[in-house]
């Protein structure tokens, strides 16, 4: 016996009509359930997973409409088909507007049921074999949490592990909002340390008595309010990893004992007269340039140095634009229970975007708009206007003045808006957006490939 094709739930009032599409999807090898009802066919999609739904429009109970809903919503992979008569084909196409595969009319030809359902089998194919290929895709670009597929993020997958084995310390230096905790933890985690802690501190946010205390603890009586001993961070990551973010904010009468510790692994607790020794690796951060803080008599010169022992610099999101379609499809899976995806016209604006708050930034907009948005596609109108707006003056020309200018980045630059907008106009068809460019089909799905433009819709 012929092995199954795949699973069908077939939703029709109509007994004879349900009993047909039974006896003819049998005969293609499919396994085929009926529903005398809407509300009976729901409550099968809830209890089972079927490939693919055909569903009257017009039912008692629950309509083809509710149907189309509640699939969607129980399971989002299903593919939905819909049953309509004549002159409620209108209906039809306002369903494959929110999310079915295709419509049938009554009366229909067996071999265009045939060819429908096998064209909706081969996409749900296609779909699962392009997801599976995604999730290798990304796989290669990506290092516990970190995701690029830069040369500079690929710079930085190949260091982390290198570093990662030793006790080096390690400085490293973004923008605010580059990942600089993730890469720490990376380091963690694939160092020898992992089974200990990975203890974290934002020098920038404690007052200089309290932050002393909370890193180094402190002894009872030490100063008002200390009613008991307390130990500090740096003994509570003993064997493991001590983060010390936005190191660049910590005062200078902290920075000598911070230096001791790094010396000789010893200090003292707040108050206390006795030396306490501990095995801690430090990784430290900032987005301060600290050779202009110790300039300016703000930093010492002799901790940078025990710091700064591994540099790792991370680029600004700006720097790094084809990485972000990555980012996008990483924000979506993780904020959309359903298949959510971007349009490449929506996907131009935010490639081209400055995202000053870096990938942090990013992951906000991607999450507030998985929110808001309550189609399965994200199109311009749904992009902040703070994003869109950007767009019109997105090409503007830098003056040739006395400051050199980069013309590979500015040509690139332009050359990306107008695949953008092309596609915008066109509303996704590549080869008309490719006319209007006077590129040929090849030339022009080459430089979405090479700019990342086209990988939203893939």
């Amino acid at each position: 016996m012929e092995s199954s094709k795949g699973k069908i739930l077939v939703i029709e009032d109509e007994q004879s009509m349900r009993e047909v599409l039974k006896i003819l999807l049998e005969e293609e090898s499919y396994d085929v359930t009926t529903a005398p009802d809407g509300i009976t066919g729901i409550e099968q999609v809830r209890n089972n997973l079927y490939d693919l739904v055909i569903t009257d429009i017009k039912m008692p109970g629950a309509d083809g409409f509710e149907v189309l809903h509640q699939v969607k919503t129980l399971s989002p992979e299903t593919l939905v088909i819909m049953v309509t008569a004549f002159g409620t084909t209108e209906s039809a196409i306002e369903a494959m507007k929110v999310g079915a595969y295709d419509y049938i009319n009554k009366p229909f030809k067996i071999d265009e049921i045939r060819l429908i359902v096998k064209k909706a089998f081969e996409k749900k194919k296609l779909r699962e074999e392009l997801a599976l290929l995604r999730e290798k895709f990304q796989a290669s670009y990506r290092l516990e949490n970190i995701i690029g597929k830069s040369s500079r993020m690929q710079e930085l997958f190949k260091l982390i592990p290198k570093v990662a084995n030793s006790n080096s310390t390690v400085l490293i230096t973004g923008e605010s909002g580059t990942g600089k905790e993730l890469v720490a933890a990376a380091l963690h985690n694939l160092s020898p340390r992992k089974n200990k802690s990975f203890v974290t501190i934002n020098c920038a946010t404690f007052p200089e008595g309290l932050l002393e205390s909370e890193m180094f603890g402190h002894v009872r009586g030490a100063f008002t309010g200390a009613y008991q001993s307390k130990a500090g961070l740096f003994e509570v990551a003993n064997g493991g990893t001590f983060f010390l973010d936005e190191i660049g904010e910590m005062p200078p009468s902290l920075q000598s004992k911070l230096l001791r510790v790094l010396e000789n692994g010893t200090f003292r607790r707040v108050g206390g007269t006795s030396d306490i020794t501990v095995d801690v690796r430090v990784v430290s951060a900032t987005n301060k340039n600290i050779l202009e803080a110790i300039g300016a008599g703000q930093f010492r010169e002799d901790l940078y140095y025990r710091l700064n022992v591994v540099p790792v610099v991370l680029p600004p999101l700006r720097d790094r634009k084809e990485d972000i379609p990555l980012l996008i499809e990483h924000f979506l899976a993780k904020y959309s229970k359903n298949a959510v995806r971007v349009s490449p016209e929506a996907l131009g604006l935010l490639i081209n975007y400055p995202w000053k708050g870096n990938v942090r930034e990013l992951e906000n907009i991607i999450e507030r708009l998985v929110l808001l948005c309550e189609k399965d596609v994200l199109m311009p109108e749904d992009i902040p206007d703070e994003i869109s707006r950007l767009r019109h003056d997105s090409t503007c020309l830098p003056k040739l003045g006395e400051d050199n200018i980069d013309l590979e980045k500015i040509l690139e630059k332009i050359e990306k808006e107008y695949l953008c907008r092309a596609l915008e106009i066109t509303h996704g068809m590549k080869t008309e957006a490719a006319a209007k460019l006077g590129l040929s089909f090849r030339s022009f799905r080459h430089r979405l490939h090479k700019y990342g433009i086209a990988r939203s819709q893939e």
